[in-house]
């Protein structure tokens, strides 16, 4: 990243930017990054990637608690691209202490968030110190609680680490959902066979349902909470305090 450029100024610049081209400037302008691929729809991001870039780097959260298809999908995926995917865990004795003090469905009780936080949050977290810029498949319409204002880049303070900077990039942030599954069809990207089942956003087996006619894709996750902001943490500067 050239330091001599504020953030701001180079958001600007990228804002209305084709997310090929977002993604170009990203690969291009730092070393040390990754792509956070989550077994979903944002495989067109490795996609893009693989044009520009092959050798960077991908890496997925397994929970523990992820859809056999979804982890039959990595495979696919690294087959297709003939790459690595870091595949990160959380912490064995963490897991194990949440379900012998709580069961293996406390969050059906007291909300996702310490779940989440162990098997998600600390292992990205420890994952993103080792990089100083990551790239993500958010997208404005996935969530208008929570997404609608999310940048193409934007400084992560949430992960980074103390006295350093991260650099997150969202490059399909203005795509719609009917954008990204056409880039899907046209350039014949692998897609979670979830998809095809009625699942649109994807996250852990007892997390995740197939939405209705008319429900927006975030309705499927976390279903028994009314909290209409959801977030798991991963994207945790998009909910004002």
């Amino acid at each position: 990243m050239n330091d001599q450029i504020p953030l701001v100024d180079i958001e600007q610049q990228l804002a209305n930017q084709s997310p090929f081209r977002i993604m170009k400037h990203a690969l291009e302008s730092h070393d040390r990054i990754a792509i956070s691929f989550s077994g979903a729809e944002d495989v067109a991001l490795v996609d893009m990637a693989s044009r520009i870039r092959p050798d960077v780097e991908v890496f997925s959260l397994d929970t523990g608690r992820l859809h056999p298809e979804t982890y039959q999908f990595i495979e696919t995926v690294r087959n297709h691209y003939k790459i690595n995917i870091d595949i990160i865990s959380p912490d064995g004795d963490a897991v194990r202490q949440l379900v012998r003090e709580k069961g293996l469905y406390s969050f059906y009780q007291d909300t996702h968030k310490e779940c989440c936080g162990i098997r998600k949050i600390t292992p990205l977290r420890n994952k993103l110190l080792e990089v100083d810029a990551w790239i993500t498949g958010q997208r404005k319409d996935q969530s208008p609680g929570t997404r609608s204002d999310i940048p193409v880049i934007q400084d992560d303070q949430g992960f980074a680490r103390a006295g350093e900077t991260l650099t997150k990039y969202n490059p399909l942030a203005n795509w719609s959902s009917e954008e990204v599954w056409a880039y899907i069809r046209a350039y014949e990207v692998p897609y979670n066979p979830l998809h095809d089942r009625g699942f649109i956003s994807i996250g852990c087996e007892p997390c995740t349902r197939p939405v209705g006619p008319g429900q927006h894709e975030r309705e499927g996750r976390w279903w028994w909470e009314e909290d209409t902001k959801k977030e798991c943490g991963l994207h945790a500067s998009n909910i004002n305090p």
